[in-house]
Parts: C-alpha cells; sequence; structure tokens
C-alpha cells in the first residue's frame, strides 16, 4: 500500500469511527506532513480521494470538511403531509421535520425569473417551444449544508396568477399555493449517474458520488401540466421511500364491486 493510500485509509477510520464528526476539519496538509504522515503531495492526494469517495468537501479557504452523510428518507407521503401541514411546510420541510433534522428551502438568485422555454421543458408544459415560463431555483439545506437542487418550470400566466414569479419564498410550498387549480396527480422519473461539475460545485461533493435526479410532473384533473420540477441530490444522502403501493384491487373491494344478483 502506498503511502497516500495508507493515509486514506486511516483518515477514513478516524472519520467512521467519529473522531472527525461531520462538519470538524480535517488537519492542514502542513500539519500533517510536519507531523511524518508523507510529503505534501501524498496528503494532497490522500485528501482528493477523500472528497472524491464522498467522505470530505474541499472549500476554497475554509478547509477541508467532513461531509454529513446521513440520509435522509424521503417518502411518498410527504406531498400529502405537505398539505396537512396547513400551508406551513413544503414537501421537503414536512420530511425532513419528521425525523428531526434541521430541513429548510431556500430560494436561489435570480428566482421567479421569465426566460423561453427549451424544448425539453416546452415539451414537459405543453406549450411550444420558446414560449415564456417561469423558472424558480431552490436549495433544499440540512443545516448549512445543500442536499437538493431544485429547478420548477411553470407556464407564465399560470404563474402570475399564482405569484410565483415573486422572488420570495413560498411558504407551505408550491403545492399549497396550486390548490386552488386542483393538483391531482404527479409522474416521478428517476436518474441516477455521476455529477457534472455543475452539479458537483452545487452539491459540495466530489465527482465520484453519484447524484439522483427526479423529475416530476405535475398535473390538474384536466390533466393540464401545472409544474415542471427537477430534483438533483447527492445519491448516498437521500432514499426516496415508496411504502405501501397497492399492487392489485383488495378482495373485499372487489366483492363489494360485483352486482348483486
Amino acid at each position: 500500500m502506498s503511502k497516500w493510500q495508507d493515509l486514506y485509509a486511516r483518515l477514513v477510520r478516524q472519520i467512521e469511527g467519529g473522531e472527525h464528526p461531520p462538519g470538524s476539519k480535517l488537519p492542514k496538509v502542513s500539519d500533517l506532513v510536519a507531523e511524518g504522515h508523507g510529503s505534501t503531495t501524498t496528503v494532497q492526494r490522500a485528501y482528493a480521494e477523500l472528497e472524491q469517495d464522498g467522505y470530505v468537501t474541499m472549500r476554497r479557504r475554509g478547509g477541508t470538511i467532513v461531509r454529513d452523510r446521513t440520509i435522509v428518507r424521503i417518502p411518498l407521503s410527504r406531498y400529502s403531509a405537505s398539505a396537512d401541514s396547513g400551508g406551513t411546510k413544503g414537501p421537503w420541510e414536512a420530511a425532513t421535520a419528521a425525523q428531526g433534522l434541521d430541513g429548510r428551502m431556500i430560494v436561489c438568485d435570480p428566482a421567479g425569473e421569465e426566460v423561453s422555454a427549451p424544448e425539453d421543458v416546452a415539451a414537459a408544459l405543453g406549450i411550444p417551444a420558446g414560449s415564456p415560463v417561469i423558472r424558480r431555483r431552490r436549495q433544499a439545506m440540512i443545516g448549512d449544508e445543500v442536499v437538493q437542487h431544485q429547478v420548477a418550470w411553470y407556464e407564465k400566466s399560470l404563474a402570475v396568477r399564482l405569484g410565483l414569479d415573486s422572488p420570495s419564498k413560498i411558504e407551505g410550498g408550491v403545492l399549497s399555493l396550486m390548490e386552488p387549480l386542483d393538483p391531482t396527480e404527479a409522474d416521478e422519473r428517476i436518474r441516477a449517474w455521476r455529477p457534472t461539475a455543475a452539479q458537483a460545485a452545487e452539491l459540495g461533493i466530489g465527482s465520484g458520488v453519484p447524484v439522483m435526479t427526479v423529475e416530476r410532473t405535475t398535473r390538474n384533473g384536466e390533466g393540464v401540466v401545472l409544474e415542471l420540477l427537477r430534483i438533483t441530490c447527492a445519491a448516498d444522502r437521500v432514499e426516496l421511500v415508496y411504502d405501501g403501493l397497492p399492487l392489485k384491487k383488495r378482495r373485499r373491494q372487489a366483492r363489494q364491486a360485483r352486482p348483486k344478483s
């Protein structure tokens, strides 16, 4: 085993053993060199591999920070939980609060901006490409860490009617704001792959940590698309939970539906 691999393995044991808890800084490169753990190149290689594998985040002028890798469980019921919160919590805030986590949603500048719909967005919304849409970008946080990056698009007239063209945070989440439009169903498509450089920077992860994307399309009872939402998150931080999905009709329900002779 090379010197950098030996140092890497040692630091992994310390991180997983709690010697370096989430949010703490690892020693400076110069300090480890002075302690005899190898050359500057050796320590930097070990730190680079720790970042690559998702153990740490390297912050410019902020040092090498141990990443919190606590898994956030996001149930399918996050939508109904948000609706039941009385308009005080969005789906992310409702899901994290249920786990005792400090989850919050912040909007990114510019928020509620008008842009021309790219072809894929226009197709999903059922409007011509290039049509004006309102785009909202936000970050789902736990403490000071970005866990999800979200981008949502809305047909302009609908967004203006609901006030989604405002740069302010939507208290209670967008779904609560859309209640007058009768949001009745949503499709979700999930994919995972290696992050782009931009995604890695947004989430503070190394290039070796896979990202998961969730694309959700929300429609009303007449089939009109109300929102296209794309969520990107580090796959080692989020677990999507789909409990209680029906596989077939219950026999009792089937019997009740039979006409009486």
